[in-house]
């Protein structure tokens, strides 16, 4: 039985549950780093240390796994059920992919797309001797490279990653929580990752001088397998709840800088009845009261 279909005995049990149902807006994604039956200590230092950079939101496996991804899917399906787990990362070592990564992530407890990359450098946390960011930072992500916009397996792999490593979504932003830098780099048919810690200095007016010192981990990534999801399901994975479109309300039109115009429809007013607001300064004087009453009355005998 799936986790869906058992009936709570308990209170806990019921909370467990809930907090696995579908949701109009879904909870932070979780990661689970998985270490491979063969894997080194460079896969091993690799998965400890973006542990480190996606904690609270991961889940480390200490033990060694025996499983091939890009064969056999099952264990995978399992452990994503098991720990609620939507993204993964996978590490393994052999004669014929050295120091091999498998980045994914799944939709219905089923994979939808899995990248497979080798390391070819890796600098650790530790190896770099500066100051770190907090726990649970939320990073800011760059990507640089025009096969970002051009290839379609890179267009994939940039989308995982921006999954992968967005964090938490966040209502606001103070400018001291911007800390962290994540920059990829695709040029040469290779990836580059660089972490950065964001340092605010005095620059003598109110925005500060800006400036970047490296914090690890750094990886030279290249490409190897690709397992992509088809149109029609990658279609479907992205697709909103109606509760979540937002409603189209009427006479409100917008315009291609944003500003947001409105039609409001109003009755004919009558001018004349108009109130308007009552000052000292607006007062008439006694002549003028005289003034106005004696032209009414000349008005009248003139008439009369």
């Amino acid at each position: 039985l799936t986790y869906c279909c058992r009936k709570p005995k308990t209170k806990r049990a019921k909370r467990f549950l809930e907090k696995r149902e579908p949701k109009l807006k879904e909870n932070t994604k979780t990661a689970m780093l998985i270490k491979g039956g063969n894997a080194n200590l460079t896969v091993t230092e690799v998965l400890k240390d973006i542990y480190a950079v996606k904690k609270p939101f991961a889940v480390l496996y200490k033990k060694k796994n025996i499983t091939r991804p890009f064969e056999d899917q099952t264990s995978l399906e399992f452990f994503s059920k098991k720990s609620d787990c939507s993204l993964f990362l996978f590490g393994s070592h052999n004669k014929k992919r050295p120091n091999n990564l498998i980045i994914g992530r799944m939709f219905d407890y089923h994979v939808l797309d899995m990248i497979e990359l080798g390391v070819e450098k890796f600098v650790s946390l530790k190896d770099v001797k500066n100051s770190k960011c907090p726990e649970g930072t939320k990073p800011m992500l760059i990507f640089a490279g025009d096969m970002f916009d051009v290839s379609e397996e890179y267009r994939r792999l940039k989308s995982l990653l921006i999954d992968f490593f967005r964090g938490p979504s966040v209502p606001s932003i103070r400018l001291a929580g911007l800390e962290y830098v994540l920059h990829f780099t695709a040029a040469d048919g290779k990836i580059y990752m660089r972490s950065y810690k964001v340092l605010l200095k005095k620059s003598g007016c109110k925005i500060p001088r800006i400036e970047l010192e490296e914090m690890g981990p750094s990886l030279d990534l290249v490409m190897r397998r690709t397992h992509l999801a088809s149109d029609d399901l990658y279609k479907l994975s992205l697709k909103q709840p109606k509760a979540l479109k937002p409603k189209k309300k009427k006479n409100i039109s917008h315009d291609v800088f944003g500003t947001t115009y409105g039609r409001i429809h109003m009755q004919k007013q009558d001018l004349a009845k108009l109130q308007t607001r009552k000052m000292k300064g607006l007062r008439k004087r006694p002549a003028e009261k005289a003034a106005e009453a004696g032209g009414v009355s000349s008005k009248k005998s003139k008439s009369a």
